[in-house]
């Protein structure tokens, strides 16, 4: 049965650049290690997407629509529906000397910032650098393969779905999750007290549950610090 807007699914993808065969992003962990895509510290795992929010690019988003869960399936999504044609009035020749000033020493393919704005330097000449402020993936047709992992179907799985969307490095399973009357009360495990962006994520969870389950008025967040003699409990409500 093919998917609907507003669907909660995880899925699993290995997105490439079709000119060349490049892979540039993925979810599979030895696909990353084998491209040298592979980020340290990142969480490699199929990602939560509800279908019709822009989570992903808008071809991508719609083509969601015709999948089953299961079973592979593979979208080709032109450079108009992706990041664009290549401008060539973003392509700029500098002074070497302005980089060197700051620092920098540019080499080919290299990522820098420029006034404000990325750029990748495509030539260093005698004395100037030619450098590129298009988008890496303007101009390429991009592949996606894709495979729904798993549809969520219970509010409890949603609303686990979005607390680990927000705070991926802490296992989902050590969170606990009550729902009474319309207040959501989120047990914080220990090893979540100091994340970096804690606060920042704790917003993310609560305007998220809310767009998704407008009933639920009030999201409580409670940490519990245990001490040998008794328990100190801190709340904070986010409406």
């Amino acid at each position: 049965m093919a998917l609907q807007k507003g669907d909660f699914i995880l899925i699993d993808y290995v997105a490439k650049v079709k000119e060349t065969g490049e892979v540039f992003d993925t979810t599979i962990e030895e696909i990353a290690k084998k491209e040298r895509l592979y980020k340290e510290g990142e969480i490699y795992e199929p990602k939560l997407v509800v279908v019709g929010e822009g989570w992903v690019l808008k071809a991508l988003d719609e083509s969601l629509m015709t999948m089953d869960v299961g079973k592979p399936a593979t979208v080709e999504i032109p450079p108009d529906k992706a990041f664009g044609p290549r401008d060539p009035e973003k392509v700029r020749r500098v002074p070497l000397r302005q980089l060197t000033a700051k620092g920098i020493t540019p080499n080919l393919g290299m990522r820098l910032e420029y006034e404000g704005k990325m750029a990748v330097v495509r030539a260093v000449g005698a004395g100037r650098v030619l450098l590129d402020f298009n988008p890496p993936l303007a101009g390429k047709t991009l592949v996606y393969e894709v495979t729904v992992k798993k549809k969520l179907e219970t509010q409890e799985e949603k609303i686990a779905a979005l607390i680990h969307r927000r705070m991926p490095s802490v296992e989902v399973e050590k969170f606990k999750f009550a729902l009474k009357d319309k207040t959501l009360s989120i047990e914080m495990p220990e090893d979540a007290y100091y994340l970096e962006g804690i606060q920042v994520a704790k917003r993310g969870i609560a305007l998220d549950v809310q767009r998704f389950f407008p009933e639920i008025t009030t999201i409580k967040f409670i940490e519990t610090f245990k001490t040998a003699s008794a328990e100190t409990k801190t709340e904070e409500s986010q409406t």
